[in-house]
């Protein structure tokens, strides 16, 4: 896959456990290390820890730079999705096929994958998992369009807390 030296993380919230462990079977397969954020446990939101928790602590080491990449799985991806884009600097997708994966790296320089136990398979989570890591950032126009994204983070975030807003 030649993404092995790439800092990858992955986690999961209850809903998103088995799907979890599957991928994680298949990045052991593939050689591609990572490291597993949680939850462990089919009990994650009796003890308190719910999606947020997890996308947060995925989101904020890549934005911290501990991490390069992250795999968020959760009952559909899209609230691991929102949670993650909400860490200043970090960008995920959702995805359930191979086209979106490959586009969410090459159109969008989308650190974060998140997907769905409850709607993609595990074979073809394998497979949308796999073309993702093999995406790389394309550059050309998408450059500037990616940077727009990063400007316009830029200054909603200067904005926020200034006498009058909100």
């Amino acid at each position: 896959m030649g993404q092995d030296r790439k800092r990858l993380v992955i986690g999961a919230d209850d809903a998103g456990l088995g799907l979890k462990t599957v991928i994680k079977g298949f990045l052991d397969e593939q050689g591609v290390a990572y490291d597993d954020a949680g939850v462990d446990t089919p009990d994650a939101t009796a003890l308190g820890i719910d999606y947020p928790d997890v996308a947060e602590t995925v989101a904020t080491g890549i934005r911290d730079g501990r991490y390069d990449r992250g795999i968020l799985i959760c009952g559909t991806g899209i609230g691991m999705a929102i949670t993650a884009n909400k860490v200043p600097g970090v960008r995920a997708a959702l995805a359930h096929d191979v086209y979106s994966a490959q586009r969410a790296r090459r159109s969008n320089d989308a650190q974060v994958l998140t997907m769905g136990a409850r709607v993609i398979g595990p074979e073809a989570a394998k497979t949308v998992v796999a073309a993702w890591l093999e995406s790389e950032f394309d550059g050309g126009g998408s450059t500037r369009k990616v940077a727009k994204i990063v400007d316009l983070e830029r200054r909603l975030s200067r904005s926020e807390g200034e006498p009058g807003e909100g």
